[in-house]
């Protein structure tokens, strides 16, 4: 896995679900079991080797310096890449592609997600499908509204294309992208990683892959109850 080095995790969201937790905190950092929530993913990175992470900020951005005081975790070391402009999922992959420019790919991760998933399985499908981007998808969850096709492909985002697809999947919020994908991103504006996606399938079907892995634990951590939950 010698090109996957690099993980970008997305750690600059509001988190307006949970309010007024995050007043004065980003969600990436709220704890869990006394341990900030973004540090479950730097972890389930680590299985994979990564040796370098990178994190977009924006608000309450001073509060990543005090949680990682020497800008590394667990040995490999933080680059932060902050946002004045709040630039969304897309946005934000886009701001940081002068930081990969010897990466032929890069692991994308959710801040707020908690998953122990088998990675390696989704870096095989990106590199045996050949596709620009690879999602890791699961047969459960409250969002099941990524459409495949009979043949794999993804062919439907949010019903938004009203495809006749296969089958509807939740997206984790894990993926693989190739460092080509960016090209298809605008710069300095904020946009959601999805349009671009339903974009790319609409226009160019076969760049955006997906897998299916439903090998151990996954969980989004947006809201109240959920967060309430995992404290308990």
């Amino acid at each position: 896995m010698k090109q996957m080095k690099t993980a970008f995790v997305l750690g600059a969201g509001r988190g307006e679900r949970l309010k007024p937790l995050t007043d004065a905190c980003p969600k990436p950092l709220l704890p869990v079991k006394g341990k900030p929530l973004i540090t479950f993913a730097l972890d389930h990175l680590l299985t994979v080797e990564v040796e370098r992470f990178i994190i977009n900020t924006h608000h309450r951005a001073e509060r990543y310096a005090e949680v990682f005081p020497d800008g590394s975790w667990r040995g490999r070391p933080i680059v932060f890449r902050h946002e004045p402009v709040l630039l969304n999922t897309g946005g934000g992959l886009k701001n940081i592609a002068d930081l990969i420019d010897k990466e032929e790919h890069l692991w994308v991760y959710n801040g707020d997600v908690i998953s122990n998933l088998p990675l390696k399985k989704l870096w095989e499908a990106h590199i045996e499908g050949g596709h620009e981007v690879t999602l890791a998808l699961r047969t459960e969850g409250r969002n099941l509204n990524v459409g495949v096709d009979n043949e794999g492909r993804i062919c439907d985002f949010r019903f938004a294309l009203r495809a006749r697809c296969a089958n509807y999947y939740q997206f984790t919020g894990i993926y693989v992208v190739r460092k080509a994908f960016l090209n298809h991103l605008p710069a300095g504006v904020p946009v959601d990683i999805v349009d671009i996606f339903l974009e790319l399938v609409r226009k160019e079907p076969g760049v955006i892959g997906g897998v299916l892995i439903d090998d151990g634990t996954w969980l989004d951590v947006g809201d109240p109850e959920t967060y309430g939950r995992l404290n308990l």
